[in-house]
């Protein structure tokens, strides 16, 4: 999904910079905006159109050319962002959680639980949060349930969950498992 800013919303005057803000399932919005917008400015737009409420959670990381993460600072401009103005253009922000709820059982808004499963779900494949096979495997499956709905044996055919990944280097076994 692309996502154009127009003159209207004080942030693309005449110099604009294109930014890429990768959101989970590899999509993408585009916006092109000033070096002097506040990092609030561009955390607004991309929860208004992710239709995020819960927004304490999340925010936009970067990395500079030493692939050193940072998160981007609401109240600094985008150009006092030094590890970023580096780094482009086009700048390249990733959307992510801060820090996970203490209680996910709290979070009130349906798209809220959804960017917290796609979250885990990349961290799990990408090695960033290991967890054991027996683990692995519930989720894998509730992964698959929520994808695909309930088991059904004539909709299934063998071998359907090896089109999904869930950890690196997975094995029959975790499949099977699933």
């Amino acid at each position: 999904a692309k996502l154009i800013k127009d003159e209207n919303c004080g942030c693309v005057p005449l110099r604009k910079t294109r930014h890429l803000i990768k959101k989970k399932k590899d999509t993408t919005c585009e916006l092109f905006l000033q070096k002097s917008t506040k990092g609030s400015v561009v955390l607004e737009h991309v929860f208004r159109h992710i239709n995020l409420v819960e927004v304490d959670y999340f925010g936009l990381r970067y990395c500079d050319r030493n692939h050193q993460t940072y998160w981007l600072d609401p109240a600094k401009t985008l150009s006092e962002h030094k590890e970023l103005i580096n780094t482009g253009p086009p700048y390249t922000l990733y959307f992510g959680i801060k820090f996970y709820a203490e209680d996910p059982c709290k979070l009130k808004e349906e798209i809220t639980r959804y960017q917290f499963f796609l979250q885990v779900k990349q961290d799990v494949l990408q090695g960033r949060l290991p967890c054991p096979i027996n683990t692995a495997a519930q989720l894998g499956a509730y992964a698959i349930q929520a994808e695909l709905g309930d088991y059904d044996p004539y909709k299934h055919t063998a071998g359907y969950v090896s089109e999904y990944r869930f950890v690196p280097d997975q094995k029959e076994e975790l499949e099977e498992a699933i």
